[in-house]
C-alpha cells in the first residue's frame, strides 16, 4: 500500500487537508490547546557537498575561521531552539534535547539532528531547521575555500509520539 493510500485509509477515505488553513482558505496557527502532551522525537538528515580542497582543509583543521564542524553543530542546536522565531506558524516549544551530528561522507558531510520534547505538538520542524542551519553554517565557515558547495537532501527521517504515532521514511 503506498503512502497516499495509507493516508486515505487513516482518514476514513477523506482527502487530507492543510492544517494551517481554515475553511475560508486563511492561514492560521493550529490550536493544540486540547491535545495531550506526549513524549515526541524527530530525526532529520541532510548533506553538504564540497570540493576536494575544502574537504582537505576542513578535515585537516586548517580553516582560518575556526572549526566548522563544531560551529555548525552548535548553530544547529541553537536553531532548533529558535524554530518558532524563524517559521511563522510553528509553536514555541520547550525542547528537552537537541543533538546535531556531522559525519564525513563521500564528497562532503552528512548532518543529522535529533530533537525531543514533551508537548502537544511535534518537533519535526525543529529537527529540519537544525539540519538546515548546521549546513548553512558549514557553508559560511568554508565559503572562502569553496563557494560552489551544495546543500541538499534535507528530509525528515523519523518522528515519534502524538496521536499519529511513529512515522519512518521507508528509503533511508
Amino acid at each position: 500500500m503506498n503512502s497516499t493510500a495509507r493516508r486515505s485509509q487513516k482518514s476514513g477515505g477523506r482527502k487530507p487537508r492543510l492544517s494551517h488553513m481554515d475553511s475560508a482558505g486563511r492561514i492560521h496557527m493550529v490550536d493544540v490547546s486540547e491535545k495531550e502532551p506526549t513524549a515526541r522525537e524527530a530525526i532529520a538528515r541532510g548533506y553538504i557537498a564540497m570540493s576536494t580542497e575544502a574537504l582537505r582543509q576542513v578535515r585537516g583543521g586548517g580553516m582560518t575561521k575556526g572549526d566548522p564542524l563544531e560551529t555548525a553543530r552548535l548553530a544547529g542546536v541553537m536553531a532548533a531552539k529558535q524554530t518558532s522565531s524563524l517559521i511563522p506558524l510553528c509553536h514555541p516549544l520547550s525542547i528537552s534535547h537537541a543533538d546535531v551530528q556531522i559525519t564525513p561522507a563521500r564528497g562532503g558531510y552528512d548532518i543529522e539532528a535529533r530533537v525531543r520534547t514533551t508537548a502537544a505538538t511535534g518537533v519535526e520542524m525543529e529537527a529540519l531547521t537544525a539540519v538546515s542551519v548546521a549546513a548553512l553554517t558549514m557553508y559560511d565557515m568554508v565559503k572562502a575555500v569553496d563557494k560552489g558547495m551544495v546543500i541538499g537532501e534535507i528530509r525528515l527521517m523519523e518522528k515519534t509520539g502524538g496521536k499519529s504515532g511513529t512515522w519512518k521514511r521507508s528509503n533511508r
